[in-house]
């Protein structure tokens, strides 16, 4: 098999490879640096590679006597900027730290390493993961590989590129409000953020926040939970973490399982949806009705929500950005400072009212998961706008006034606890990509890929990455 056809291959299949010993993880490395020398210059989506570490980490793997669940057996990953690997170059989008090298490993990254990934590099990402358009001062922008015009979106958008395109197998991505959900969305890819808990993270500043959330990237749901299954288990320094559960995460995927009732919202209720939009993720809902699940249009009542996410949001800035500010302002995007003072001005009685009122909506979602089992609405109120753009300022007849506001439809989410996936359901009229977001019930993570396995096979997308990237005439 020649090293472009290993790029093809899904994640599972390469794993299978690797444990049988038809390709070795050395070779699976060379094939993506020949597959990342070749697109990336186009679209710009991994900034930092650590190939001789990969390959020496690669030619030392040993396998257990006995794998278990998320055993990646030598495959190569890509992790996302945000994430610490010791001894490779780890920028956080920000010039502050474009030389900034860590010494250790996040806890999620030794759990990959453990369960057999081989890191071949970093993944592009905005400063500090500000903002669901992925650009900075230290790498430039990454561009989306179905249009190179035009945004991968945000904050993980060169994970979402690189799985697209074929330079990685998996790739690691975290989500505060939409920030692996929205670009998986652009790029046809799928995303999962998972239970505030799931996938261990840190060390931290902030170890008991359940806003921002590490989770797995791939091109399709069995991959996603694949490696799911080698993110998760109890970490003594993360608080939050969950166990590993009593069937893997594959598994559930490997059962695809139609909902007996789905909610579909194309708006949650509290915003605007472009009409193209709505319509693309109607008609997938309609698929799932005609495939056998019942659907009606209802969702909990979010009203509310946003004001919630921007104080929590902003609180949560203050305590893990604030030194920055007051050492390296100029040195920070606007949108960074914007958001580091908008939590300085917060007052104890706004901060505590918002947690009230994320205690009301939770319980609400709580009582209409008694009636449905799914909630269906869009990832991306939008589909990919131009890579120049910053953030969507307009919808309709609807201006934000933020960066953030216009992200309220996977941000209300984030606030719930739930686990939500970005599964691929279609495409403009122009081939931009188009996702369907799925959210189950908190802690519903097996449950939740089971049906997003069958959305997937209904939907029938998951075909079409990796691919070359295009210009609008889809010709580079």
């Amino acid at each position: 098999m020649s090293l472009s056809e290993l790029t093809r291959l899904s994640a599972r299949d390469a794993v299978a490879m690797l444990r049988r010993r038809e390709v070795s993880s050395l070779e699976l490395v060379d094939a993506a640096a020949e597959r990342i020398a070749e697109v990336d210059p186009v679209v710009n989506a991994v900034p930092t590679l650590c190939l001789d570490m990969a390959r020496e980490a690669a030619g030392a793997l040993v396998a257990p006597n006995d794998p278990g669940p998320g055993w990646l057996a030598g495959l190569p990953i890509l992790v996302k900027d945000l994430t610490d690997v010791a001894g490779v170059r780890t920028t956080y989008g920000s010039p502050i730290f474009a030389n900034h090298v860590p010494e250790r490993d996040d806890v999620m990254v030794s759990r990959l390493k453990r369960n057999g990934a081989i890191v071949l590099g970093k993944s592009n990402t905005p400063e500090f993961g500000a903002g669901a358009n992925t650009f900075n001062e230290v790498f430039g922008k990454t561009r989306n590989p179905w249009n190179v015009d035009m945004t991968c979106g945000g904050s993980s958008g060169g994970a979402a590129v690189a799985l697209a395109t074929g330079m990685t197998w998996l790739a690691t991505g975290s989500d505060l409000g939409g920030s692996l959900r929205t670009p998986a969305s652009f790029c046809s890819v799928v995303g999962l953020r998972p239970t505030p808990g799931r996938v261990p993270q840190g060390p931290t500043s902030d170890p008991f926040q359940t806003l921002s959330m590490n989770g797995p990237m791939g091109r399709n749901v069995a991959d996603l939970a694949l490696m799911l299954d080698a993110e998760v288990g109890v970490e003594p320094s993360f608080p939050l973490s969950l166990p590993e559960p009593g069937i893997s995460f594959e598994s559930a995927a490997l059962s695809p399982k139609l909902p007996g009732r789905i909610g579909f919202s194309p708006d949650l209720g509290i915003g605007p949806v472009e009409r193209e939009v709505a319509e693309i993720c109607s008609a997938a809902t309609t698929k799932l009705a005609d495939a056998g699940a019942s659907v009606d249009e209802s969702c909990p009542d979010f009203s509310g929500a946003m004001d919630v996410f921007q104080t929590l949001r902003a609180a949560l800035f203050v305590t893990s950005r604030s030194s920055l500010l007051q050492n390296h302002r100029d040195a920070l995007k606007p949108e960074m400072i914007w958001n580091i003072e908008k939590g300085m001005k917060l007052t104890a009685a706004a901060i505590g009212r918002a947690h009230v009122e994320r205690g009301k909506l939770t319980r609400r979602v709580a009582s209409w998961f008694e009636n449905y089992d799914i909630l269906a609405c869009p990832v991306a109120i939008v589909p990919p706008f131009d890579v120049d753009t910053r953030y969507v300022e307009r919808v309709g007849d609807h201006e934000f006034d933020n960066y953030v506001d216009w992200l309220y439809i996977v941000a209300a989410i984030t606030l719930t606890g739930c686990p939500a996936i970005s599964v691929p359901c279609g495409f403009t009229a122009d081939g931009l990509p188009v996702g369907l977001q799925l959210v189950g019930r908190p802690r519903g993570e097996a449950a939740l890929l089971s049906v997003a396995a069958a959305a997937e096979d209904v939907f029938g997308l998951d075909g079409l990455v990796p691919m070359d990237p295009r210009c609008k005439n889809n010709s580079v």
